[in-house]
């Protein structure tokens, strides 16, 4: 057994701590009241969504949100106002009987003036009857400080973990629509 493998991976963390440290010094050096504000607009858009909170969701946006699932669904990422994100999430979320979006490990990856991208794990429970849809991974955030606070401009998934019935979404979709009927 030679000493290839083995220098690889010392050498693996000394080049990604390289990679990162600038990153995680800026970050550091953020002001403890704007990284609790981050991660209460985080937690806002997960919170409020489960809650139909729609208010609460709408106040985590900034005007023009990026959103990219495209580890999910495929496609590309778009582009639309705060209102619009509301508007679809409002018009079928409640068509499950139940969900619930746990995010948790935050961290400010990168922060500059007013500008952060921020990191977080998740877990989305979808329930319909006794049919679930469990999704896991990753979600990285781009946020902007304006008058009002701290505001995400960008969420992009990682879709990691999956288990259950993705169809779910579109039925709960079709409930939700005939409630609103």
């Amino acid at each position: 057994m030679g000493g290839g493998p083995m220098k690889m991976i010392i050498a693996s963390p000394v080049a990604f701590m390289k990679m990162v440290a600038p990153s995680i010094a800026k970050a550091d050096s953020m002001k403890p009241e704007d990284r609790l504000a981050i991660i209460d607009a985080i937690t806002d858009i997960a919170a409020g969504a489960d809650r139909h909170q729609w208010p609460r969701v709408r106040g985590a946006f900034a005007e023009k949100v990026t959103l990219d699932y495209t580890s999910l669904w495929g496609g590309e990422a778009v582009t639309l106002s705060a209102d619009e994100v509301v508007a679809q999430w409002s018009n079928f979320l409640p068509g499950f009987d139940r969900t619930l979006h746990l995010v948790t490990n935050h961290a400010i990856v990168d922060a500059s003036g007013d500008t952060a991208t921020a990191e977080a794990d998740f877990q989305a429970t979808h329930s319909l009857g006794k049919d679930l849809w469990v999704l896991s991974g990753h979600y990285r955030y781009g946020l902007v400080k304006s008058a009002e606070g701290w505001k995400i401009t960008h969420m992009t998934m990682a879709a990691t973990h999956e288990t259950g019935d993705r169809d779910l979404v579109g039925k709960a979709a079709e409930r939700a629509a005939k409630k609103m009927d």
